[in-house]
């Protein structure tokens, strides 16, 4: 009986391993299919084949890498491969709703969401943005929601409600000294304006 259970037990412990060893090479793989495509993308963009570069790059930003769909995605708004806001925003959600990604890293790609789609949307829907930013105590990114909200109103008119926002930049923690002069300048501009 002990002999069976060493057989089973390094047999299990060797199919564990293979078994392993296989995800390992298979994930490998994909890595280095990604990067390959992501250059064949960019030298396609390079030679003015834009259509060829979309698709691929489309294809990429699907793929659920956090790495190449991030690049791919970025460099389709680099470039306005896609003009469809719709479409846009819909690789926006894909990418935050299937990638792991660290807090501050999926803090700026909501950042950057809010802030692509702050030119249509209405200030509920801009605000519903912004919410995973502006109700975290500890996150690089809040500032600059509070200040994209901030500009906001003001470009709407709407200078009390812009006050608002740069003022809790001003109470903010550990604010970088630029960012506490910005709000300030911001602030005495809108004063001067009364």
């Amino acid at each position: 009986t002990y002999k069976i259970l060493l057989f089973s037990s390094i047999s299990i412990l060797l199919i564990a391993l293979l078994s392993l060893n296989f995800f390992l090479s298979h994930k490998e793989k994909k890595r280095v299919e990604f990067s390959e495509n992501y250059i064949k993308a960019k030298i396609f963009l390079e030679n003015g084949n834009n259509n060829e570069a979309k698709s691929i790059l489309e294809d990429l930003v699907m793929s659920n890498d956090p790495v190449y769909s991030t690049l791919s995605f970025f460099l389709i708004l680099d470039k306005n491969l896609i003009n469809n806001k719709n479409e846009i925003t819909a690789m926006f959600d894909h990418i935050l709703e299937n990638n792991k990604y660290e807090k501050e890293l999926k803090n700026l790609l909501i950042y950057k969401k809010a802030l692509y789609s702050s030119s249509y949307l209405s200030e509920p829907e801009i605000l519903k943005e912004l919410s995973p930013l502006l109700n975290e105590k500890e996150t690089l990114w809040k500032p600059h929601a509070l200040f994209l909200m901030g500009d906001y109103f003001v470009s709407t008119n709407q200078n009390f409600k812009a006050k608002e926002f740069y003022l809790q930049i001003l109470n903010t923690k550990n604010l970088h000294q630029e960012m506490y002069d910005l709000a300030q300048s911001k602030l005495i501009r809108i004063n001067n304006v009364k």
